[in-house]
Parts: C-alpha cells; sequence; structure tokens
C-alpha cells in the first residue's frame, strides 16, 4: 500500500483490512460503478480508490447506520473542524482515560444524538469527533446502541493507540470527495434497486452467528437477523441474474450455508460460495479469538494468486 493511501478512520467489527489480499483476487477486470450498501469503515471502498480503479467511475457508498454516514460526510466537507476537536479529545483521554471515555459516551455523545434525533444531516464536526473517538478507545472497535438507540460500548483497554491521524483524516476526506462519489443513509434493498449490469457491487452485511453466543444484530436499534439475510440472498441472485459483479463477505454460519453454498438457485445464477481465513478479535475470551473461517459469495471469476 502507498504511503499516502488512505486508511479508515473507524474500526469495525468484521473490518476488512487484513481479509484484502483474498478479497482482491475477486475485483472484476472491468466494471461500470461500484456500489457498497453497507459501508462500514470502508476498507473495500479504500483498497479499490487507492490503487486507482475507481478512477472516472461513479461510487455509491451506503448504510442504514446514519452515525456512519453523518460522520463520513462531515468528515469529507469540513476535515479541519473534525480534527480540532478530535486533538482536544485524544488530550484528554491521556491524562483521564476511561473517566473521559464515559462522559464522552453518555454526557455529550448520546444527549446530542437524541437531541438530533441520530440524524446524518445534522451531523457535526463534534459529533464526528466523538464518534472517532469512542470507536478508537472503546471495546474492540465495536458500534452497538441498545433498543433505544442509544450506543452503549464500553470503555476499553488499550496499550498504545492513536486517536487523531490528522493526515490520514485528510486523505479520507479527499477519497470522499472525489467526482463521483455519494454518501447517503438508505437501506441496502433501496441502495441497489437500480443495480444491474456491468456494475461491481460489494456487500458486507453484519455476519450472521456462527453460535447463540456469537449474536450480535445491534449495529442498528433494529437489528440485522434472518428475515435480513433472506432478503439479501434473494437481492443477491437478482443482481447476478441481472449480471452486476457480485461479492458478499459472511460467516460460515449453518443459515449462510444454505442460503448461498446449498441453494441450488444461488447456483443457477453463478454464484459460489468459497472459504477462506479470517482474523478475529472480538470474543470475550482471549483464546477464542484468532483465525476463522468465512465465506466469499461472488460470481467473478478469481484471478490466479
Amino acid at each position: 500500500m502507498p504511503v499516502t493511501a488512505a486508511r479508515p478512520i473507524l474500526k469495525w467489527a468484521g473490518g476488512k483490512r487484513q481479509l484484502l489480499p483474498q478479497l482482491r483476487r475477486y475485483y472484476p477486470a472491468s466494471f461500470s460503478r461500484y456500489i457498497e450498501p453497507f459501508v462500514g469503515s470502508g476498507a473495500v471502498f479504500l483498497d479499490l480508490h487507492n490503487s486507482g480503479r475507481l478512477d472516472d467511475r461513479l461510487v455509491r457508498l451506503s448504510d442504514i447506520n446514519a452515525d456512519v454516514i453523518g460522520c463520513y460526510q462531515v468528515v469529507r466537507d469540513d476535515v479541519e473542524a473534525v480534527i480540532g476537536y478530535l486533538r482536544e479529545l485524544e488530550h484528554g483521554h491521556l491524562s483521564r482515560g476511561s473517566e473521559q471515555f464515559y462522559e464522552v459516551r453518555d454526557g455529550r455523545f448520546n444527549a446530542q444524538r437524541r437531541a438530533q434525533g441520530a440524524d446524518a444531516r445534522a451531523y457535526t464536526p463534534e459529533l464526528a469527533a466523538m464518534l472517532i473517538y469512542l470507536n478508537r478507545t472503546g471495546y474492540n472497535g465495536l458500534f452497538r446502541v441498545n433498543s433505544q438507540g442509544a450506543f452503549n460500548v464500553p470503555a476499553g483497554r488499550h496499550a498504545s493507540l492513536t486517536i487523531c491521524d490528522a493526515d490520514n483524516l485528510r486523505r479520507l476526506s479527499l477519497a470522499l470527495a472525489r467526482p463521483g462519489v455519494t454518501l447517503e443513509v438508505r437501506r441496502f434493498d433501496d441502495a441497489l434497486s437500480d443495480a444491474g449490469r456491468g456494475d461491481f457491487v460489494y456487500l458486507d452485511p453484519p455476519y450472521a452467528p456462527v453460535s447463540q453466543t456469537a449474536q450480535f444484530t445491534s449495529y442498528t436499534a433494529s437489528g440485522f437477523g434472518t428475515r435480513e439475510q433472506a432478503q439479501l440472498q434473494a437481492l443477491v441472485i437478482a443482481l447476478a441474474r441481472r449480471g452486476a459483479h457480485v461479492l458478499l463477505s459472511n460467516s460460515v454460519a449453518p443459515e449462510i450455508r444454505r442460503l448461498y453454498a446449498d441453494s441450488v438457485e444461488a447456483r443457477r445464477a453463478g454464484l459460489r460460495a468459497t472459504t477462506v481465513l479470517a482474523r478475529r478479535a472480538i470474543n470475550s475470551r482471549a483464546a477464542r479469538r484468532g483465525a476463522v473461517l468465512e465465506y466469499l459469495i461472488t460470481n467473478v471469476q478469481p484471478t490466479v494468486p
């Protein structure tokens, strides 16, 4: 990766930076638009951007999570103000640590989000800086909300960390501001309603749990469960039939195996499910962290490693 490459500013459960070498094998040789409806940390978007593969192409980035989109919109439009607030938070964290974390989370961040209705359009540089700060200093880079929509991730334990990387924030701002890039809060089905022949669609939804103890669907207050996974599968099959280049990441949960690897309909649409090793760090027990199998589901022929 070049020295001037933009990197994700948000750590994300299931983030794709470490999986990029395997994902790159399934980037289509040519495509028209790039569409990513679960943008999260934006690792794949940035990988394509850094390699020049998005030059002169339309790019549609979206997510149902208004905090993610609001943060990115503000970083795009007013990055210097975000950097200013984030530097203040970094300075305070060095002296007060978790005391400041909970003060920011409960007394400022959630309070301001409630006041504005968690609306991406109302996001401010201060809110964006607080989201980045809480994400960097919280437990395992989780974004989790309770049934009332309040961010409730606890403080993490970090030997050392960089909270404000001003140069990288500026690089991300430039990537998001490039001509043809749009950022929107949208449901995945709405975001993909007109996707079709020649488009490259990368999908990284909240993963289906591989066990009951691994259940995690609180990416938004409404969750992402079995019904949404089935809706996504039907849409992925439709996209493949319409001639889109599709690449999907998900867990190897029995539910996902049934929807894709064991599905005659998915195979008839040209979709194949391949298992890859990924490193995951989110588990309450350190001994259970490490390499796990995940699915890459795609209709793109892989390049030779």
